[in-house]
C-alpha cells in the first residue's frame, strides 16, 4: 500500500476536496500539511454540501484520523467553528478530539495577523495581491522571523505572555505608524490565548510522532495539499502567490516525514482553468469571450468557497500543467469538471506561448513576462451531453472526451487516474488506484 499526496496542479480550486474525500476511504490517516483557512475544500455527499477550511476533507469518513500538521498556520477560532458545525450536522461524534489532532508545532494565526493583512490590502490600493485577508501571510512571516506563536505555546501560560510581547512589539509600531490602526493590547490578548489553549488541549499532539508510528505499522496515509502549484511561494507566479510551499515537497517539510514516505503524487486539475484574485493568467477569456466565461462560471459554480469571489475563467493551459507535473513529480492526474464543458461548440488548448517573437514551451519565472505572453492554441471538438450514470469505464466516455484526455496524457507524460463526471461523490470514474497501482495512459 502506497502513501499518496494530493496537490492542486493549477491555481487552486481544482476540486481537491472531492478527491481527498474519495481517497480517504482507502487511507487511515489524512494529513493537512500547509496553508491555512484561506483555502476552502467543498464536498458534496448524498446531495449535501460541506465546506471545510482547516480540518482535512477525510473527516466525513467515520473511521479516519485527521491530522493538522506543523506546516499549517492554524486559526483556533476557525477550527472550533468547523468542529461545532461538524458536530451539529452529525458528521462527527461527541469526542471530536479522537478524530482530529493538531500539531503542537503548527503556528497560530491570531487577530493581529488578520488586522495587519487587511491593513496592507487597503493600503495597496491598485497593487493589491488579492489575499483572502485571513492573516495567512503575516503568520508565516512571524514563523520565519522567529516571532511566531505555536500551538504548544498556548498550553504554557508561564512563557506565553513574553512570547506574545515579543511578537507584537513591531506590529504595534506598524499598525499605529504606517496604517493608522489601533495597537494590540497585550493583557486581553494573553487572556484570550490562555482560554483558547485550554479548549484546544485535548486536540494537541506530536503529529510527527503519530505519523512515524503509522509508517512503522504500514498504515496508509493521504497527504492533503491546499491551494495549487502555481500559487507556491517559490515555484508559483510570484508575487501573486500564497505564503507556503503548495507543491508535493511541502508534504515532507510540512508534516515531518521523509522522502521514502511518499509513494504516489496525484495532481488535481480542471478541464479548463480558473484563478481567483490578481495575477497574470495567459489563457483567460474574461475579455475575449465574456459570455462563454460567464456560462462556464455559472455552470461550474466558480465562486470561491472561502471568499465567494468570482473565479476568472480560461482555457486549459498544457504548458502550465506540464510545469506542475515537473515540480511536483506527479504520477497521476485527476481531471475534474469535464462535465461543465458538455455541449460547447469547440475547445481551445494552449500548447505553447509566444514571447518577444519567440515560441516558448515553459512557464516564465517572472510575472512580468507571464503577463506579456500570448497563448498558442490548438482547437479541439467538444463532447456532447452524456449520461454520467452509464459511464462505468473509459470506453463508455464520448470519443471527443477520450481524445481530450489522451491529449493531456501525451503532452504531460502522466496518466489520468480519475475523472469526475459530476459534483457528487458517486459521480466519479476511477481509472486506477494510486494507493496500489501504477497508472497507464489511455
Amino acid at each position: 500500500m502506497k502513501n499518496v499526496v494530493i496537490v492542486g496542479a493549477q491555481w487552486g480550486d481544482e476540486g481537491k476536496g472531492k478527491v481527498v474525500d474519495l481517497y480517504s476511504a482507502k487511507a487511515e490517516y489524512i494529513v493537512r500539511y500547509q496553508g491555512g483557512n484561506n483555502a476552502g475544500h467543498t464536498l458534496v455527499v448524498n446531495g449535501k454540501k460541506t465546506v471545510l477550511h482547516l480540518i482535512p476533507s477525510g473527516i466525513l469518513h467515520a473511521d479516519k484520523v485527521c491530522l493538522i500538521a506543523n506546516g499549517v498556520v492554524f486559526d483556533p477560532e476557525v477550527f472550533f467553528k468547523e468542529i461545532d458545525s461538524l458536530l451539529s450536522s452529525g458528521a462527527i461524534t461527541n469526542a471530536p478530539y479522537e478524530r482530529v489532532r493538531v500539531s503542537d508545532r503548527a503556528h497560530v494565526i491570531l487577530p493581529y495577523h488578520c488586522a495587519l493583512d487587511a491593513a496592507r490590502e487597503t493600503k495597496a490600493a491598485g497593487g493589491k495581491l488579492g489575499t483572502t485577508v485571513r492573516g495567512i501571510g503575516p503568520a508565516y512571516e512571524d514563523k520565519v522571523s522567529r516571532r511566531g506563536i505555536r500551538v504548544g505555546d498556548l498550553l504554557d501560560p508561564k512563557t506565553l505572555k513574553e512570547k506574545l510581547r515579543h511578537a507584537i512589539e513591531e506590529k504595534n509600531v506598524l499598525m499605529a505608524g504606517l496604517y493608522g490602526g489601533s495597537p494590540v493590547d497585550l493583557e486581553s490578548l494573553f487572556e484570550s490565548c490562555v482560554k483558547l489553549g485550554e479548549k484546544l488541549r485535548p486536540y494537541v499532539a506530536d503529529v510527527k510522532s503519530v505519523l512515524m508510528t503509522a509508517l512503522a505499522h504500514k498504515r496508509a496515509i493521504l497527504f492533503e495539499g491546499a491551494q495549487g502549484t502555481l500559487l507556491d511561494i517559490d515555484h508559483g507566479t510570484y508575487p501573486f502567490v500564497t505564503s507556503s510551499n503548495t507543491i508535493a515537497g511541502g508534504a515532507l517539510t510540512g508534516s515531518g516525514v521523509g522522502e521514502g514516505a511518499i509513494g504516489s503524487v496525484v495532481g488535481i486539475m480542471k478541464a479548463y482553468l480558473t484563478r481567483v484574485g490578481s495575477g497574470p493568467f495567459p489563457t483567460e477569456i474574461e475579455e475575449t469571450e465574456p459570455e462563454l466565461a460567464e456560462k462556464i462560471r455559472t455552470i461550474g459554480a466558480e465562486f470561491g468557497a472561502t471568499t465567494g469571489r468570482k473565479r476568472r475563467i480560461g482555457w486549459l493551459d498544457l504548458v502550465a500543467l506540464k510545469y506542475a507535473v515537473e515540480v511536483n513529480g506527479l504520477t497521476g492526474l485527476a481531471l475534474m469538471k469535464a462535465d461543465v464543458l458538455n455541449g460547447l461548440e469547440f475547445l481551445r488548448i494552449c500548447t505553447s506561448y509566444s514571447l518577444g517573437g519567440n515560441t516558448i514551451y515553459d512557464l516564465p519565472s517572472r510575472a512580468e513576462d507571464l503577463a506579456r505572453i500570448e497563448p498558442n492554441y490548438e482547437i479541439y471538438p467538444c463532447w456532447p451531453d452524456y449520461d454520467a450514470k452509464k459511464v462505468e469505464e473509459f470506453g463508455d466516455l464520448p470519443e471527443e472526451l477520450r481524445g481530450y484526455i489522451r491529449k493531456i496524457e501525451d503532452f504531460t507524460g502522466v496518466p489520468v487516474v480519475l475523472l469526475s463526471v459530476g459534483p457528487g461523490r458517486e459521480e466519479t470514474l476511477e481509472l486506477s488506484d494510486p494507493f496500489t497501482e501504477v497508472g497507464k495512459v489511455h
